[in-house]
Order: C-alpha cells, then structure tokens, then sequence
C-alpha cells in the first residue's frame, strides 16, 4: 500500500528524455515505484491526467538564507514548484562567522537577507543543525561564502591576501566542505571579495576541488570587461582543478552585447579543455541587488559601518559622483544602464517607503536634487539597507542563454518591499512564456534545467529525477495554463497553474494552496538526502 499515487500523469523525469504516460506510488518519503499501478491502492490517489509530473525544482541561486525558517513568507518558493534551494550565495552570507565578524555581517546582509533577530551559530555545521530544527518548506543545500571566510582571516580590510592569509582562507573553505557545503561561493563585485586577486580564488578554489565541490561565482564585470571577468574565472577554475559555475550569467548593456555571445564561446570552449562549466540564469531582462553596489569599490573596504562614515563626508560625496559618471573599471550601474533603469524595492525605514517601487530619476526630481545626491541621501538614512531593480538588457539576449546546454534556471529572489517579480514568477516564468508562449524550449529541456541539471551541478544523490528510490520531491502542473503573474509593478502575485507539490514525500502545495507543511531536509554534502534510502 502506498502514501499516495499519482495516477496517469505525463511523467517529465528530469532527463530531457520524451515524456512518458504512467503512474508514481510513494511511500516513506520515496518514489517507491513507477509504472501502472491501476491495481494497487494507497491512502490517497491523486488524479494527474493532461498534467505535467515533474522532479520538484531546484533553485540554484537564492537569498532564503535566513527567512527560509518563515513559511509564511518564503511560502512562494514551493508554490512555484521549488522544492530544494542553494543558499550562500555571492560569497556574502551567514556563516562562518565569529563573535566579533557576526555583527558586521548582520548589519552587511539586512537589506539583502532580512533580519531574524540574534544568529545562534557561529559555524556552517551550526548554522546548517539550526536549520534541522527549524521548520522549512523546502530542502536546504549551503555553499561556503568567500566574503565569510575572507573576514574570519583579515576583517573587510581592502587590501590583497598574504600567501598566509591565502592558506587560512582555503583550510576554513575546507573545513566547511566537510561539515556540509557543497561547494564555495564569491560575489567578486561585493566586499570584501572585490579586494581579492586571482591567486586567492585558486588557493581557496582548492579547497572545494578536494571534496569534489563547485565555485558558484558573481564574476567581477558583467559588462564592458565581461570577457575579461570570463577569462579570470575560467582560469582559476583551469588551476584549481575546481568545477565552475556562473551566478546568474548576463551581460549588461546594449553596446556589450557582442560580448554575451563570446562569454558563451568561452564557457564551450572551457568545457572541451576539460573543465566542467555550467551558469545560472533568470528570465528576465533585470537585475537585482543591494543599492550600495552603485558604489564604486573604494567605498566598501571597512564594511557597512565605515562606509556610512565615508558617505558623510563631502569630498568623498563629489569624488563618488565623479566615479558614477566616468570610472569603467568597476562594475558601474549607473554608467552602464542609467539612474532612469534602476529602481528601488525596499527600504528599512517607514519614512522613505514612498520610494518603494519608483526610479531614482523620479525619486530625484521629487526630492529635487540630482539622482547622485539623492542615492547619498537614501543610503544615509537607510543605513545602507536598500535594495534595487537595475533594467539592463532585453529578451533577445537572454533567450539565447536559456536556449544554451550549459544553462540551469536559477531566480536570484530578494524578499522584501516591492521585489523583483523573479521572486514569485521565475519557474512559471519559464514554463508559460518561454517554453509555452515563445516555445525557445521544449518542456523536455525546460525541466532538465530546473531538476537534472542543477542536481548534477550540486552532486545530489537522489533529487531531480523521477525514479525509484529517489525523494518524492514532486511537481504538477498544467502546462496549457502555468503562469507568472507577479510583474515589476505588482510583484507579490502567486503564479497559476501549479496544482501539487511534494517535499519529500509530503503534500505541501494542494490545488496552488501551501498547506503549510514543513518537510524540508538539509541536504549536507556527501551525505544520504531521502529518508530510508541506502545509495
């Protein structure tokens, strides 16, 4: 007898392979069999007939680090099918940390991760057992933040790592690998990563090499020196021996364009010297972020606290403002795409809510001073915590990636104000418009994206397929009708079309209605995932 039996639903595995019409018996938690089970019963029979039956998605690039241990809020990831997310991203996140290092962290990753009072942990095994015994949604899986380790060794001083420095970063990346992770993160336009060089990315990339982990990077220019970011990344990945991955891969503005073809050029050829490439990447034509990445880089070295300090003074003002209008040697939003493309989603304070949702153009001309004079203003009262929407390149463009057999579907959600609508519309996103509407995909190689594919990126033993013995993390839908609904006007719109979803073998999402239940386990590297199941 089973828990439940999905009966005659069109079974996507995972794979890529065609569609098959059949049923799934599940039992303790696992797809326990698969095949006509017309003469078996179970506690509950769940009719999927004209619906989709997918392997639950895999969201490889989020910020749910924190708020995930809130169903109500991080709810909306498991009503677009997400059944397992990679937290630690941009080498900015919750752990390591130390007494001392916690509290600027705290204060550096407000605006991006929310806030859920004190951090009752200190290490990555701490942090990973305090979400054993929270309540989750969904399944949780951590890379080792670069930014992290970097402060645990030498503070957010802006300077270049000793060779000394070097080896402690990379022995605290490996003791992370064995107490879970499964892999290590950077974000190289964030501080304190920016301040690294390429020979500290390869000694710490080889600490995640020895346990067969991967380097999920934010490469350092996404724009006018994309290719050169590209050619850095790969290289340290060439000499490290570590398997590459690429956050949420873009190339920002029109006159660079040329430039996303070529990345693509690279990543292919990196893979036929033998180094295993793979990116992410979310469909739409916007970015997300905290407002303080406008910054150029001297301004971070210190943390949040120093640069509230800096901010204050008005010789730093006028050199700041000179930097947004003409510095191309960082990551430059404002040059790059314009104040009229970035929008704020989220402030701390209630006084400056009305910002929510509006351009910095606007913002400026209501507050009648120059956009520059205006962010300065913002950042000052918000203490930094600010995040942004920044428009940076149109549909065309990211078809094309989504269409690459390197690429995986990854949403880079931020909770929080008035979201990018990537937060509640990514998966649906691109089942409905783009496999649907525009059909750049089949829903063969859609799901492969979501499921198989982020899967083998992280190693997971027995999650993103649909086969005996595997987790019951489950996915149905309708694919005449799955959609996003959220847009940049009006984010917080739950998708349609989804009608179940299954966290380890447990009914979360009933007719696109959280149940409220929380089975969502910590995957730890290396370790059996499934309840009950030998690999």
């Amino acid at each position: 007898m089973f828990d439940f039996i999905i009966k005659s639903g069109n079974l996507y595995d995972g794979t890529g392979n065609p569609w098959t019409k059949t049923d799934i018996g599940i039992k303790d938690g696992i797809i326990n069999r698969i095949g006509d089970l017309s003469n078996e019963i179970a506690d509950r029979i769940i009719d999927a007939s004209k619906m989709a039956v997918t392997p639950g998605f895999i969201d490889t690039h989020v910020h749910s680090d924190l708020l995930c241990i809130k169903p109500e809020i991080h709810k909306i990831k498991v009503l677009q099918g997400v059944t397992t997310e990679l937290f630690g991203q941009d080498g900015i996140s919750v752990a390591p940390v130390s007494e001392a290092t916690k509290p600027l962290w705290q204060k550096q990753l407000k605006g991006l991760n929310g806030d859920i009072g004190d951090w009752p942990w200190n290490t990555i095994e701490e942090y990973l057992d305090f979400l054993d015994k929270s309540k989750i949604a969904g399944n949780a899986t951590y890379l080792v933040p670069h930014g992290a380790v970097r402060t645990l060794v030498m503070g957010f001083d802006g300077r270049q790592a000793t060779k000394e420095e070097m080896k402690k970063m990379r022995e605290l990346v490996e003791e992370g690998m064995r107490q879970g992770a499964v892999g290590l993160s950077s974000g190289l336009v964030y501080p304190p990563n920016v301040f690294s060089c390429k020979e500290e990315l390869i000694e710490i990339c080889k600490g995640a090499a020895k346990y067969d982990g991967c380097f999920v990077v934010h490469i350092r220019n996404e724009s006018n020196k994309s290719l050169e970011a590209m050619d850095e990344v790969i290289d340290v990945a060439r000499q490290s021996g570590v398997r590459l991955h690429i956050s949420h891969f873009k190339v920002a503005g029109k006159i660079n364009r040329s430039n996303y073809e070529q990345s693509l050029i690279k990543m292919d050829e990196a893979r036929k010297e033998g180094i295993e490439v793979t990116f992410d990447q979310y469909p739409y034509t916007a970015g997300s972020t905290v407002f303080h990445a406008i910054l150029p880089p001297w301004m971070h070295s210190g943390g949040t606290a120093e640069l509230l300090e800096k901010l204050k003074d008005p010789d730093i003002q006028a050199r700041i403002k000179e930097d947004l209008k003409n510095n191309t040697d960082y990551e430059n939003h404002v040059l790059n795409c314009g104040w009229e493309n970035i929008t704020l989603t989220s402030v701390s304070t209630e006084k400056n809510r009305w910002v929510e949702g509006q351009n910095m153009v606007g913002i400026s001309k209501l507050l009648g001073v120059e956009p520059a004079d205006a962010a300065i203003k913002l950042l000052l009262e918000e203490n930094a915590g600010i995040t942004m929407i920044i428009h940076w390149g149109d549909e065309e463009v990211i078809t094309s990636g989504m269409q690459h057999p390197l690429q995986v579907v990854g949403s880079d959600g931020i909770f929080g104000g008035k979201p990018h609508p990537r937060l509640y519309g990514t998966y649906p996103r691109v089942l409905g418009h783009f496999v649907r509407e525009k059909q750049a995909l089949t829903l063969e190689q859609a799901i492969r994206k979501m499921t198989g594919a982020p899967a083998q990126l992280l190693r997971l033993k027995n999650r993103g397929l649909l086969k005996e013995g595997y987790a019951a993390d489950i996915v149905i839908f309708d694919p005449e009708n799955i959609q996003d609904n959220a847009t940049y006007e009006d984010p917080l719109q739950e998708p349609s079309g989804i009608h179940y979803v299954f966290v380890n073998g447990e009914l979360a999402v009933e007719n696109g209605e959280f149940l409220g239940v929380t089975e969502g386990q910590v995957l730890r590297r290396g370790l059996e995932y499934a309840k009950n199941v030998t690999i």
